[in-house]
């Protein structure tokens, strides 16, 4: 329940290293630990259901927000939907909507502004109520108020779950307990 940020350059390994995490690669020597069992023993499809992923560029579905949130988990009540979204500090925004959460984000979200595309794709992380929730640079391409915002929503988690946020630079490096600068 502790957030880690990991830190460098474009190049330097952040990503493969999170696919390292996320079993989508194979370290090439050594071994991923995970409480002490090598990575490579764990049961990879239980391993993945205990971890939500935010990527910097959140693909958004041409369909609502309540069934882009949905698509994480099938059968989330809304009130889980609405927990997701104050999580993410999404709710507010959402409730202005003309039509709430049966509003359509367009094709890839492009009916909502960037730092709201990132905190509906965070909000679809969170439903899932991961052990594991890794950011990789999900807030580089948002403006200062919507990073912020992130930042805040974070916070809020922040001890109730493990968060590994990966970034060039970035204002959610205050939320870390430990930062790797690779």
């Amino acid at each position: 329940n502790k957030t880690t940020a990991l830190l460098g350059p474009s190049g330097i390994g952040k990503s493969t290293l999170i696919d390292m995490i996320l079993s989508l690669q194979q370290p090439k020597e050594g071994a991923l630990l995970i409480d002490g069992i090598p990575l490579n023993q764990i049961d990879h499809h239980q391993w993945r259901s205990q971890i939500a992923f935010v990527p910097q560029d959140a693909f958004l579905f041409h369909a609502s927000i309540a069934e882009n949130l949905t698509w994480a988990k099938s059968n989330a009540t809304t009130e889980e939907i609405e927990m997701a979204l104050k999580q993410a500090g999404a709710f507010v925004f959402v409730q202005q909507l003309p039509n709430g959460l049966n509003t359509l984000v367009g094709d890839r979200g492009t009916s909502l502004s960037g730092g709201e595309r990132q905190r509906i794709a965070l909000a679809r992380a969170l439903i899932r109520k991961p052990q594991l929730l890794i950011l990789d640079e999900a807030t580089s391409a948002v403006d200062n108020k919507s990073e912020n915002l992130i930042k805040e929503a974070l916070g809020q988690i922040s001890g109730k779950m493990t968060i590994i946020i990966v970034a060039h630079r970035s204002k959610l490096v205050d939320l870390a307990d430990h930062v790797i600068n690779l």
